[in-house]
């Protein structure tokens, strides 16, 4: 690709903002604009947003970077959050809110999806975790507990389904974001019948399925207005933005992983056709009929070194992350024997359940705060590993891992995710991610460049090799971390039935 006097716009519909990020045609960003928007907890467990909110959020950056950049804008692309859930009535008005992959009000129903004799062998189908994330177990509930709402639903779809409906008045889904659905028999490339039976719902009550790389019809009249571009600008379907992560950072040749840690994060590996464990430990998502990301997601990233913030450290003022991972670095890798299970918010790879919790083993009087700020990292990190074990073992090799994230900004936690992870890690300079991996494939849909090229595009700004002494200090923990959850599986249940605030899985 080369440079030229036009641009392609990325969008990617995140959980906490819409970010819009407008590329030459060499893959440069010319302008970028990001909205945030909230999210309501109505009552624990829930995870909602207003469709709306987004959708104007998409508009005005969409406007906003189609002005900056100064260019012709020769198509938008989009990328969007996986799992989402949002029931349309006949008209296509929303007649609930975002239901987001955090909602876990159907705990209940996935468990019962997932002990059921059939569970693994639908895991195997769809490549999608029985796990309240997944909009499945979600239908499921809304049959179950709002029966007169679902009857009213004509349409189920995503929010990035909802968004194209609204610009362009068609309704359809991709194949990446309906491989996240639980609904969809990824072998196939169709509707999976025993899926739709357990989530009470016809085939025809959710949108019609197109490739990733699809070029949509033009913009409605108004959508055009609002966005400041021609009606007939090129709209491309997109993917959903974990497996899109993977094309912005340039994973996307066989061997190389992405690894992500933010508030949450995620290990990714693409592949040339669907993959999926045999034992249910990992997902397969689509991010074009040819290329497929095998991987798992957790919970708890980020936010376990903010909740060490918030409870062991509710002193220290501005600049509290940093003495955190200050306090971290005076312990030696393993702090002195003390594991941290980082399950504040339950766990999603390779477990998919809500019923763990955080856990503190080995602590003994000589441990400290650091100790417990450093073991609450390390936990972090070996649930990675865990992840990358599982990617492994379901017959996937991994020469080469590529990390992006807030943590990065940590020479710490840098060092301490690639000796845990046993392997070479590059850490990109700064990217989009996502979108950046929307705009990508949006210029593989216009015949403008492969995403095989794509990882020539990136540029590595710093390679990591593992310290041996550390890296063999978390392998020898690794074994007993991993054991600990089947091992306390009675304990979580217990207490979960103390907190009738909480969904009972």
């Amino acid at each position: 690709m080369s440079d030229s006097a036009e641009v392609v716009i990325g969008v990617d519909m995140g959980t906490t903002s819409t970010k819009s990020v407008a590329y030459d045609l060499g893959g440069h960003p010319l302008a970028s604009r990001a909205i945030p928007y909230p999210y309501r907890v109505p009552r624990p467990g829930y995870a909602e947003q207003d469709p709306r909110l987004i959708l104007d959020a998409v508009i005005k950056t969409v406007a906003g970077v189609a002005a900056d950049s100064g260019r012709k804008v020769r198509a938008v692309s989009f990328s969007s959050a996986m799992h989402t859930l949002i029931g349309l009535d006949r008209d296509g008005s929303p007649l609930t809110q975002v239901l987001t992959w955090a909602d876990r009000r159907a705990s209940g129903q996935a468990e019962r999806m997932r002990a059921a004799p059939g569970g693994l062998a639908l895991h195997r189908r769809t490549g999608t975790p029985l796990h309240p994330m997944s909009p499945l177990p979600k239908l499921a509930w809304f049959h179950e507990e709002q029966p007169d709402l679902a009857a009213h639903v004509r349409h189920w779809v995503g929010i990035k389904d909802y968004i194209l409906l609204e610009l362009l008045g068609v309704l359809i889904t991709d194949h990446s974001t309906a491989s996240a659905t639980g609904l969809l028999d990824i072998h196939l490339l169709q509707w999976d019948p025993e899926a739709l039976h357990l989530a009470a719902i016809r085939a025809d009550q959710l949108p019609e399925l197109v490739p990733t790389t699809k070029i949509l019809p033009g913009l409605r009249a108004e959508a055009a207005q609002a966005m400041q571009l021609p009606a007939a600008t090129p709209v491309i379907a997109g993917a959903g933005d974990g497996p899109l992560a993977n094309l912005g950072v340039g994973a996307i040749r066989p061997g190389v992983a992405a690894c992500s840690i933010g508030t949450s994060g995620a290990l990714r590996l693409t592949a040339e056709r669907p993959v999926v464990d045999q034992q249910g430990r990992t997902f397969c998502y689509a991010l074009t009929e040819q290329r497929w990301v095998i991987g798992g997601a957790i919970n708890n990233g980020g936010l376990v070194l903010q909740w060490a913030g918030d409870a062991l450290a509710p002193e220290f003022g501005d600049g509290r992350e940093d003495q955190l991972l200050a306090q971290a670095a005076t312990v030696p890798p393993g702090s002195g024997g003390l594991i941290m299970l980082p399950y504040l918010h339950g766990e999603r790879a390779p477990h998919w359940s809500t019923i763990p919790c955080g856990v503190y083993i080995g602590l003994t009087r000589q441990h400290r705060r650091p100790h417990l700020i450093r073991a609450a990292l390390e936990g972090v990190c070996q649930q990675l590993a865990l992840v990358l074990e599982s990617v492994v073992a379901a017959g996937n090799e991994v020469r080469e891992i590529r990390a992006t994230g807030g943590f990065a900004r940590s020479a710490l936690w840098r060092q301490m995710l690639t000796d845990t992870l046993g392997m070479p890690i590059g850490f990109p300079a700064q990217h989009e991610g996502s979108s950046f991996g929307a705009a990508l494939l949006g210029m593989d849909a216009l015949g403008l460049v492969t995403i095989d090229h794509a990882a020539d595009l990136i540029r590595i700004q710093e390679t990591l090799v593992p310290d041996q002494a550390a890296q063999q200090t978390y392998a020898d923990l690794r074994p007993t971390f991993d054991g600990l959850y089947d091992a306390l599986v009675p304990a979580f249940r217990a207490l979960r039935r103390m907190r009738p605030d909480l969904p009972l899985a």
